[in-house]
């Protein structure tokens, strides 16, 4: 089993030598690890058709740049994180979610991951969100799971607490996608459709070893 998952860009303001990195963070490594999966790091556009062709599934992960408003016909607000460093990673995760989904293999997002889902199928944002998220403390929430979805299956209830790391989340939802999990301050904490989930919340954070090992099986099926 091969999982594509995209690298992020980071920018150490305190190295003089090596400024600018792409990066994965630990929790994903040691959860794939966990269940023999290999991640395949994509931090570029460049032949996105091998990459297709190699991987069975696409995980679009978290970044602390938020997608630009343009992409969904707003303009940026004070709150919004536009980086004045580097802005590739709006169109890398919209080229891998079009080509995967045009391959018709898996997609999960995670936590900017759904909300690149939604946006690349002509959802919109909300540019920011109060009390989803805390520097000093985690965060943590209920949400309300949809009967029948792959979360509702994955977990075996209607209910379930989740982290929360994020100023953003889904506004307009995409055509043809389904809200599958909400919060009870009523934000999106889930969609799906087909063979495309995306969650709010970070589940590696939580070691969730169980929900990462059924969308494996998504990718097998």
């Amino acid at each position: 089993m091969i999982l594509a998952i995209t690298q992020r860009y980071e920018r150490i303001d305190n190295d003089d030598h090596f400024k600018e990195s792409f990066g994965l963070n630990k929790y994903f490594k040691d959860i794939f690890e966990d269940l023999d999966v290999l991640l395949f790091p994509i931090s570029s556009t460049t032949q996105l058709e091998k990459v297709v062709d190699i991987c069975d599934g696409l995980l679009i992960t978290g970044r602390s740049i938020d997608i630009n408003p343009k992409y969904y016909g707003e303009q940026a607000i004070h709150q919004t994180n536009i980086s004045n460093f580097y802005n590739k990673e709006d169109e890398l995760d919209f080229l891998l979610i079009q080509s995967f989904y045009k391959a018709n293999k898996p997609i999960l997002g995670v936590c900017a991951g759904i909300q690149a889902i939604n946006v690349c199928f002509g959802g919109s944002l909300y540019q920011d969100i109060p009390n989803h998220t805390s520097q000093s403390s985690i965060n943590m929430h209920n949400i309300k799971l949809e009967k029948n979805s792959f979360l509702e299956k994955c977990y075996g209830t209607d209910s379930m607490k989740v982290n929360s790391f994020h100023h953003q989340a889904i506004n307009r939802v995409a055509d043809n996608f389904k809200v599958t999990a909400i919060s009870d301050d009523g934000i999106i904490e889930a969609i799906e459709f087909n063979n495309i989930v995306g969650v709010q919340w970070h589940p590696e954070k939580m070691n969730d070893i169980k929900f990462f090992n059924e969308f494996i099986k998504l990718c097998m099926k």
